[in-house]
């Protein structure tokens, strides 16, 4: 089985007439629940994250202007970001749902895991939110996994957009790999093939820029090629998902051209490299994919190929 997890308060970050609504996840969990996928997975129950860890990676002055703005009813951190004044408690919650499948996951209660959580967290910065996101869910869960002991982290984000802040928290460290395919040139601007890390962390970072008018073949082609290299070299003890849904061809906000089957390919790759490297341990974190029904149909599609 999957551990799903998904909580209502989700719905409470208020984001008004904005692309990354709450209706996203009503309709995933809608779909979810017809087609009796949700009932086939184990739904945890779990606590936001604590302050402890949310500081090992983001900073105080970080939190505290998203807090301050929450307290005064609300408000924008950039023109993209939105701040309710729930928003911080539920990106608690949502940081606390990926740690919480990452220690689950690595204690082997089971192999993977999808978190249905919002806000997203791809393009957050230690020091700063941007790009709809507040905190960095993915890179907390990676976190996570590195202080119960793990060595070696893989990323993959397939996002059309560079997942910028979670590049930048790892950029340095060896014990993180980050992947990353996206659309190319466009926001955040950042996740050029030249950017491969720094430091003790050079090479731990792989970026595959990709134009807009890519075939599919070529886009799946191009992904299990480098990411299976990738992987190759990174020797993952558990593997972690950006699984953002925008490159669909129908996102309003993204898009490379994928249909709902070009999901269960890559959650296919996903699961051969954690099977191969990871003892097939997974944990996929919602981010971007911005069509309601569309996202939906790609997130079962995901979900039934992480059942099987």
């Amino acid at each position: 089985m999957t551990l799903l997890y998904y909580d209502q308060r989700f719905l409470e970050h208020d984001t008004g007439n904005h692309p990354e609504c709450a209706e996203r996840l009503r309709q995933i969990v809608s779909l979810l629940d017809s087609r009796g996928l949700a009932n086939r997975c184990l739904r945890p129950s779990w606590p936001q994250i604590e302050r402890r860890d949310l500081v090992t990676l983001h900073s105080e002055s970080h939190l505290a202007l998203l807090e301050q703005i929450a307290a005064h009813g609300g408000g924008r951190v950039d023109p993209d970001t939105v701040v309710s004044s729930s928003s911080v408690d539920i990106a608690k919650l949502a940081a606390g749902a990926v740690t919480d499948a990452v220690r689950r996951v690595l204690t082997d209660e089971d192999s993977n895991a999808l978190c249905l959580v919002r806000p997203p967290g791809h393009h957050a910065l230690a020091e700063r939110a941007m790009g709809f996101c507040l905190l960095n869910n993915v890179a907390l869960g990676a976190q996570a996994a590195l202080q119960a002991g793990v060595e070696r982290v893989l990323i993959v984000d397939w996002d059309v957009h560079h997942g910028n802040g979670t590049q930048a928290i790892f950029y340095d460290d060896p014990r993180v790999g980050y992947f990353s395919v996206h659309r190319w040139p466009f926001y955040p601007g950042t996740g050029s093939a030249e950017e491969t890390g720094t430091g003790d962390g050079l090479g731990t970072t792989s970026n595959v820029p990709l134009e807009f008018g890519i075939s599919r073949r070529d886009y799946l082609a191009t992904v299990q090629s480098e990411l299976e290299d990738f992987a190759d070299r990174i020797q993952p003890e558990l593997v972690l998902v950006s699984a953002g849904f925008d490159s669909h061809r129908y996102d309003p906000v993204g898009s490379l051209g994928l249909e709902e089957e070009d999901f269960s390919r890559l959650t296919t790759m996903i699961k051969d490299i954690a099977k191969s490297h990871a003892r097939g341990r997974i944990v996929s974190v919602l981010e971007g994919g911005y069509n309601p029904p569309v996202l939906a149909e790609c997130v079962a599609t995901h979900l039934e190929c992480l059942l099987r």
